[in-house]
């Protein structure tokens, strides 16, 4: 395990952030570990964390200087915070107060710690320390919840005694196990190296004419975020969008956009047979007009309506199951107003899937334009699992989980 933990942290550079809690005293043991497992590390600290150990014990041992003000003649940048940013791989903050939670939480920047964390756009752990009541309070679960439904990963603090002489929980974790929830996660985050994950996301457009189409109200969101997840996890991730305003940027993901369910149909079957997994989470439309005029249909005084003849579309989900190979992982998405589970059961089986991920339009906060979604997972074993309401990165999460596991 040692040798493991050295591959994964050398060469890795690493920010600890400190904040003004008794359990700082922990941290300078937390910094040997990083750099005696070959990373390097440069410490931020607040001011109230100085209180409880010297900048002296955190440039001896992280070897740099610390930054603790933002204006500091001694700072190498005029935004240092960027340049901290730019300069790590990953952040761990350890301990992290109910007040340094709640800034990061609400978007405050207002000392030099803060002002980092909010330009810090890559790999953050938090790891709280607080009294019990503090770390119970609705305000700092909402905080915490807020943050961990963005992506912020959270090393749980432990239950004992703490510095008020209570027991309970609230104690920062041992310097050993924060250590051992950073290389987890690590390790996750390669996942699915050397993998292609193909995503169909977001609706299509079938054309009545020049300027009119059939479509739904789907978003992409759900789609983007798997697309971000997968990717983030170490895949090369095949995106195939419909038409959305929304935009993606990340090396792994090649972006395909189509407008019609036929497009769609045609970029899934092309990049499937190459791909280990694929998630369709599009909103494709079932039918299209058996003929689109190329010009814009004119209204008529003599015609008070127009007919539309509707033709099926190709089904890319049964295509795909079709010529799914035993070494493949397909998933599915069921969106249903009624008799969800029975509906849902019927698709997966009939479409050759190893899970379909269920929502219902009867969920508040679920389907189509919302940032959350309330998901349950139907397995081809026959397991159920539902989900509370979530955010849609949350949700992605975990379905990239449930298809780990298969993997």
């Amino acid at each position: 395990m040692l040798a493991y933990i050295y591959i994964m942290l050398t060469g890795k550079k690493i920010l600890v952030g400190i904040t003004g809690g008794i359990a700082a005293y922990k941290t300078p043991l937390l910094i040997r570990l990083l750099i005696k497992n070959g990373a390097e590390v440069k410490v931020a600290a607040t001011k109230s964390a100085l209180q409880f150990v010297t900048p002296t014990t955190l440039e001896t041992l992280s070897k740099n200087k610390i930054y603790t003000d933002l204006f500091a003649e001694t700072n190498e940048y005029n935004t240092e915070h960027v340049a901290l940013k730019d300069w790590a791989d990953f952040m761990i903050v350890a301990p992290a107060t109910a007040n340094c939670i709640g800034k990061l939480a609400s978007g405050i920047a207002d000392d030099a710690l803060s002002t980092l964390l909010l330009a810090f756009n890559k790999p953050l752990f938090i790891c709280p320390a607080m009294n019990t009541n503090m770390l119970e309070h609705f305000s700092v679960q909402r905080n915490i919840q807020w943050l961990k439904d963005n992506g912020i990963r959270f090393v749980e603090p432990a239950s004992g005694q703490l510095a008020c002489g209570v027991e309970g929980k609230g104690r920062m974790e041992e310097p050993e196990n924060i250590l051992d929830n950073v290389i987890a996660s690590i390790s996750q985050n390669n996942a699915f190296a050397g993998k292609r994950v193909l995503i169909t996301a977001g609706p299509t457009y079938e054309k009545i004419d020049a300027v009119r189409f059939i479509g739904n109200f789907s978003t992409g969101k759900m789609g983007y975020a798997l697309a971000m997840e997968f990717a983030q996890q170490g895949a090369e991730v095949v995106l195939v969008s419909g038409p959305t305003h929304l935009e993606i940027n990340h090396p792994n993901v090649k972006k395909i956009s189509v407008m019609s369910a036929r497009e769609m149909y045609e970029a899934a079957n092309e990049y499937y047979p190459t791909s280990n997994v694929a998630i369709l989470s599009a909103a494709v439309a079932d039918f299209r007009p058996e003929t689109a005029a190329e010009q814009k249909i004119k209204k008529t005084s003599n015609s008070q309506t127009m007919d539309l003849h509707l033709v099926q579309n190709p089904d890319i989900l049964a295509s795909l199951g079709s010529k799914k190979r035993d070494d493949q992982i397909l998933v599915g998405f069921a969106l249903e107003t009624n008799d969800e589970l029975a509906n849902a059961k019927k698709k997966l089986e009939k479409k050759n899937l190893d899970f379909i991920v269920l929502n219902s339009l009867q969920d508040a906060g679920a389907g189509f334009g919302h940032d959350t979604n309330k998901v349950t997972f139907v397995f081809k074993t026959g397991k159920i699992e539902q989900e509370p309401l979530k955010s849609k990165k949350a949700v992605a999460a975990d379905i990239a989980k449930r298809v780990r596991d298969i993997l």
